[in-house]
Order: C-alpha cells, then sequence, then structure tokens
C-alpha cells in the first residue's frame, strides 16, 4: 500500500473510533464517563482532520 493509502486508512480508522466513542458516549447513563468519551472522540476526530490536512497540503487526495 502506498504512503498515501496508508494515511487515508489510518485516517479513516480515526473517524471510525470516533464515531463509535460517541455512540457510547450516548449509551452512557454516567455524565463524567459521557464527558470523557465525547472528549475523547472529539481528540481523535481533529486527528483525523489533521491527517487529512496533512495530505491535501502534499497534493495527495484525502478520499
Amino acid at each position: 500500500m502506498s504512503v498515501s493509502g496508508e494515511s487515508r486508512g489510518r485516517s479513516q480508522q480515526m473517524r471510525a473510533k470516533a464515531q463509535e466513542l460517541n455512540d457510547a458516549a450516548e449509551r452512557s447513563t454516567d455524565p463524567e464517563e459521557r464527558r470523557r468519551l465525547k472528549e475523547k472522540a472529539r481528540r481523535l476526530q481533529e486527528q483525523s482532520e489533521q491527517e487529512a490536512g496533512r495530505m491535501d497540503d502534499r497534493g495527495m487526495d484525502p478520499m
């Protein structure tokens, strides 16, 4: 797999994990656990966006 393909795959995995964490947060009845999960999901989403931005900066297709 090419470097851009690996980066794209990593970015997609981060987005999927962020969605899983958001879903878990919605199911959580503990407010502190919900906050923690949502924060972790937000950080993963930001990392995914940064990864996509780096691919764009290099002139590569992010998707």
